[in-house]
């Protein structure tokens, strides 16, 4: 009987190595490839039947390579990378020995994977991301624009006032300087056409895609609307794969991340490990709850006391997005309405 073979790929923007080795970490073919599939799969082939993991490195373009191996019926995972840590005393590290050792770890069964999201769901979600990418980018403009106005004028003014205020108004406020003006103009037609893409955007994704039976619940939640909780429905996936609503939180970013040894802090932990999307939804979702929910404004002005007594600026908002994010996984997972006694004790 032919002994089982390991595949460990380190992924490229425009080429990836790849190395085969046995049940002995023995290299069989170890050769840098071009990112064209033709290519891949020919130089696969010989070793198709006896491949028991293809490892994949979960890059930013992972997308091509791994749809096309498992549709030609290899059997793929998607390695973590974040989650990988080679031996620390090693002297040349490079894409060879990457490779080799997602092979290794794919033999000894210890492998960090990622999940492979669906196809089929992948480009509805990446529209949504898109999305928040304006969003971003809107909020980004309005705060320059209203800190020109605090900056000439020594007046705090939101979004709101600003729009409501007129062409005369405005004028007065910059001082009827032309280049403030020019600036002032431009910006808020820049938020205006920002938002007319941003309803775009909406409108495509509600076309495509509706929140599924299961996802639901979600809209209970104070600050989630549709287009929230579809942006959780998709990058959360399958709630099955988090086994704690700690794993889940984490995923989601709204934990800390930091390493302890005796009851002292040693450092801090990738805090980037998780869905960036995802984090960015339960912010969003908190910042909209605070005008609407009592409790969770209480709350957050509490922990902001105690962030301000402490130097500290994000505190509050990522408690209380820890607390919705754990409160969506209950509520997915037990398909239960939003409850503010459980929220809140």
């Amino acid at each position: 009987m032919k002994k089982s073979l390991y595949c460990g790929i380190d992924l490229h923007s425009n080429n990836a190595m790849y190395v085969v080795s046995d049940e002995q970490d023995k290299m069989l073919f170890k050769k840098r490839l071009a990112n064209r599939f033709p290519v891949v799969l020919e130089a696969l082939e010989p070793f198709r039947k006896r491949l028991k993991i293809v490892a994949v490195e979960s890059t930013y373009n992972w997308y091509w390579l791994v749809d096309g191996l498992m549709e030609a019926g290899y059997p793929v995972c998607l390695a973590n990378p974040a989650a990988i840590d080679q031996y620390d005393g090693i002297k040349d590290a490079n894409d060879l020995t990457d490779a080799a050792f997602l092979a290794h770890l794919s033999r000894m069964g210890v492998l960090p994977t990622g999940y492979i999201y669906p196809k089929e769901d992948r480009p509805v979600r990446d529209l949504l991301r898109r999305r928040m990418l304006l969003v971003q980018k809107r909020t980004s403009i309005i705060l320059s624009v209203q800190n020109m106005v605090l900056r000439h004028t020594g007046q705090s003014m939101n979004w709101r006032q600003i729009r409501k205020t007129g062409t005369k108004a405005l004028i007065a406020l910059l001082d009827n300087h032309d280049c403030l003006l020019f600036v002032a103009y431009q910006q808020i037609d820049l938020i205006e056409q920002l938002n007319e893409k941003v309803e775009l955007f909406e409108d495509k994704v509600l076309q495509k895609v509706k929140l599924r039976p299961d996802y639901q619940v979600l809209l209970t939640m104070p600050g989630v609307g549709v287009i929230l909780g579809l942006t959780i429905m998709l990058e959360t996936g399958t709630i099955d794969r988090f086994c704690k609503p700690g794993d889940y939180s984490s995923y989601c970013r709204t934990v800390r991340a930091k390493r302890t040894s005796n009851g002292k802090k040693k450092g801090n932990n990738n805090s980037k490990n998780g869905n960036k999307y995802l984090a960015w939804a339960f912010v969003e979702a908190v910042h909209r709850a605070l005008s609407c929910c009592p409790p969770a404004k209480q709350f957050y002005e509490r922990k902001k006391a105690i962030a301000k007594a402490k130097g500290g600026g994000t505190l509050a908002t990522k408690a209380l997005a820890a607390k919705w994010s754990k409160a969506a996984y209950y509520m997915m997972k037990r398909q239960e309405p939003f409850d503010l006694a459980r929220v809140f004790g």
